[in-house]
């Protein structure tokens, strides 16, 4: 054999080598391939990965479309025509700028449309007048709209257009500024599609949609959860909104949040909106007391409460302390009011309310709240904590005042006396003031009294519940407080006509 013929027979013998090696292999992986340019198509054995599959048992994220054809045609647009006047606040006197988003302002920052002339101007042609929208619900066959107070404040005109197209003229039976909830009645020989409010108590991350008319688009859907209940965001005395983060955005306020049963818990009326746009933290007026302002205005277009006739503060750790309560919870009496209710049946000033008609009370705001909830002339329980000792007093609520002489719930600062804690003191007659007591003469600007609020110019009423008129009352009401073992001691301080409460650290003292 020749060399060439030789080196052509093993040129030969290696490709066949080499090609049924690359064949075995690409077999034995038992996967479809691609060897040398060409694909291998291999049958599907028990052994291969099956395609995934969910169990039929797996938690499903809910359909809300059943929740929304049904509760859709109950929920309109509303579309108002207004004076124009300057808007500086929210509702309730809630100051704008800040990061909550009232939709009170006329221009571009408002449900209220813009006119013509520009921001907050009237269209040309009108007279002072502006247009807005907002959104509502009918609550009955007979054509009762609750929306937002915000929505027609000021209106002289308003109209409700339903899903359908279908428009009507609308009156404002009544409104209410503190929870800004307003109530319109729909006159027409048709029966409305309406909604129900929800009777039971809803919890935190429970499903919700909110239903509305954002940005005047007409019907929208949203979806979210409850984040939170009970928010106190500072719009007015009886703040308890509900927090969602179904988007909600201008236009939307005085629209319905639904349950997935399609009833109402609670009415959308602000968002936290650093942009002015939703962020997903919204707030709804909880159902229960949206149901307890529309019954009272379809009475007489008005609401009535109940009043207790008190000036309260809150009670923190130090005065929890002071007074003997084993927690930091209650509305502190500053002063009942004079010829309130409270001070008809016997409430003092230094007692701290614990509860109403057997119901705890947390803070000053909710016992506004639960107060607020009664009828006028209501016989109510006041449990009330005086001299180390519980007790239930009786007191028949008279009528919330509408002239400002209401006493609102105020969180006190706190403060201390004695020259240990950086304060001098004088009787306060020799000072030329009429008040009994000690007045304040000088602070130290670096004393724990200074850090507490205390001023030149207030005056020590009393120390421990005992009247005071010379530093001597001062001392012993100290010394009866570390006698008890007391961490700190209960000073009533009065700044004017204002009194409040101070707890001193006994132990700087």
């Amino acid at each position: 054999m020749t060399e060439t013929s030789h080196n052509g027979s093993l040129r030969t013998g290696l490709l066949r080598r080499r090609r049924s090696a690359l064949l075995a292999g690409a077999l034995s992986l038992g996967v479809a391939g691609v060897v040398a340019g060409e694909a291998f198509l291999v049958p599907a054995t028990p052994a291969m990965a099956e395609a995934v599959k969910v169990p039929g048992n797996t938690a499903q994220m809910p359909s809300f479309a059943d929740v929304v054809q049904a509760v859709e045609p109950a929920v309109v647009s509303i579309r108002v025509k207004a004076e124009a006047r300057p808007q500086t606040s929210g509702f309730d006197g809630m100051p704008q700028g800040g990061p909550f988003e009232w939709f009170r302002e006329f221009g571009p920052r408002s449900d209220r449309g813009q006119g013509q002339g520009g921001p907050g101007l009237p269209n040309r042609g009108q007279r002072g007048f502006v247009t807005g929208q907002g959104s509502g619900f009918f609550i009955s066959g007979d054509g009762f709209v609750v929306t937002n107070n915000h929505v027609v404040d000021g209106a002289t005109e308003v109209k409700v257009t339903m899903d359908d197209g279908t428009e009507y003229d609308a009156k404002v039976i009544g409104v209410d500024e503190k929870t800004d909830v307003a109530l319109l009645k729909v006159d027409a020989d048709r029966d409305f599609p309406y909604v129900m409010f929800d009777d039971g108590d809803i919890r935190v991350g429970e499903w919700v949609v909110a239903v509305g008319n954002p940005f005047g688009l007409g019907g929208s859907v949203t979806a979210g959860i409850i984040s939170a209940r009970g928010r106190d965001i500072g719009a007015g005395p009886y703040d308890d909104f509900l927090q969602i983060d179904a988007p909600i955005n201008k236009g939307n306020s005085g629209g319905p949040t639904f349950n997935l049963q399609g009833e109402v818990v609670g009415v959308n009326t602000a968002i936290y909106s650093p942009s002015g746009g939703s962020v997903g933290i919204g707030f709804a007026i909880p159902a229960a007391t949206v149901q307890q302002i529309v019954e009272d205005l379809k009475d007489d277009g008005n609401v009535t409460r109940g009043w207790l006739g008190v000036q309260i503060q809150g009670v923190n750790a130090d005065i929890a302390d002071s007074l003997g309560l084993k927690d930091a919870k209650g509305a502190l009496v500053t002063e009942p009011q004079a010829d309130g209710p409270a001070v008809a049946a016997g409430i003092k000033s230094g007692d701290t309310i614990t509860a109403v008609d057997g119901n705890a009370v947390d803070d000053p705001r909710d016992l506004a709240r639960r107060i607020a909830g009664y009828a006028p002339n209501t016989d109510v329980k006041i449990t009330v904590w005086r001299d180390g000792k519980q007790q239930e007093i009786t007191v028949k609520l008279g009528t919330l005042p509408t002239d400002g002489k209401r006493a609102d719930a105020t969180t006190g600062k706190d403060g201390s006396d004695l020259a240990q804690l950086g304060l001098s003191v004088a009787p306060a007659a020799s000072v030329g003031l009429e008040d009994k007591g000690l007045a304040v003469v000088e602070v130290d600007p670096n004393g724990p009294a200074a850090e507490r609020g205390v001023q030149v110019g207030d005056v020590i009423v009393a120390v421990g519940g005992q009247p005071v008129g010379k530093m001597a009352d001062v001392t012993a009401g100290i010394e009866a407080a570390k006698g008890e073992g007391r961490k700190a001691v209960l000073f009533q301080m009065r700044s004017g006509e204002n009194t409040r409460y101070i707890a001193l650290p006994i132990d700087k003292a």
